[in-house]
């Protein structure tokens, strides 16, 4: 799914340039459950960024289902992102005055998805998360874990084969973090490349490969458990 071969970022900030990744060499076969570690500073979120074309390598080559992306236009990477990828984030980055079923329909309004097709994925994807009856709550009124549950219905909204998730349960307790990993278990199990950046040991030995990066640069890929 995923080749990336020598990819570099690097931030320019006046006359300061920070190389955020060093020459990463990955590959990412479809199906994968992988777990991307580190310490702060070490590049994950910006491996991450480029992995879901939200921002592109400053050298290398990057090939997304066999597709060069790194050197596509604004728009051609925001139709990636919205039909290939699922985005899933600490801050659940929902629309605060939506309720669930419109933030979850959100992305199908982009795609062009009718009326009456919308409704049907939508509940669909609600059900899936156990929110089937929470379709009109707006995120104030909504637990921490329901939350995230909603930003995974609406990452899955186009049916993306690849979903990425940056430390999806930080701000979650321990029941509602445990959720929210059985979802990702189910969305592995079902044919999908799952991806997710977290701090939590226990988290990282639960996905099936492991992901070291320090000071940009993969300092161990081979998959074996944390210690």
């Amino acid at each position: 799914m995923i080749n990336m071969s020598q990819i570099t970022k690097v931030y320019n900030t006046g006359n300061v340039a920070f190389e955020a990744l060093r020459g990463i060499d990955l590959d990412v076969a479809d199906n994968e459950y992988i777990a991307i570690v580190g310490p702060s500073g070490s590049g994950k979120s910006t491996l991450m960024n480029l992995m879901g074309c939200l921002d592109t390598p400053s050298s290398g080559k990057y090939e997304l289902e066999g597709h060069r992306v790194d050197a596509l236009t604004a728009n051609q990477l925001a139709e990636i992102r919205n039909t290939k990828v699922g985005f899933v984030f600490q801050a659940f980055n929902l629309l605060p005055y939506a309720s669930a079923y419109e933030n979850v329909e959100l992305p199908l309004l982009f795609a062009g998805m009718r009326a009456r097709e919308r409704r049907m994925r939508v509940m669909e994807l609600l059900n899936r998360v156990g929110l089937g009856d929470k379709i009109a709550n707006k995120p104030t009124e909504m637990s921490g874990g329901e939350m995230q549950r909603t930003a995974i219905a609406r990452a899955l909204a186009n049916r993306p084969k690849l979903i990425l998730a940056d430390e999806p349960t930080g701000n979650l307790d321990t029941k509602s973090g445990a959720e929210i990993i059985r979802i990702f278990d189910e969305l592995w199990e079902t044919g999908h490349t799952v991806i997710v950046i977290t701090h939590d040991i226990n988290i990282a030995n639960h996905c099936k490969r492991v992901i070291k990066l320090k000071d940009g640069m993969i300092f161990n890929g081979i998959g074996a458990r944390v210690n």
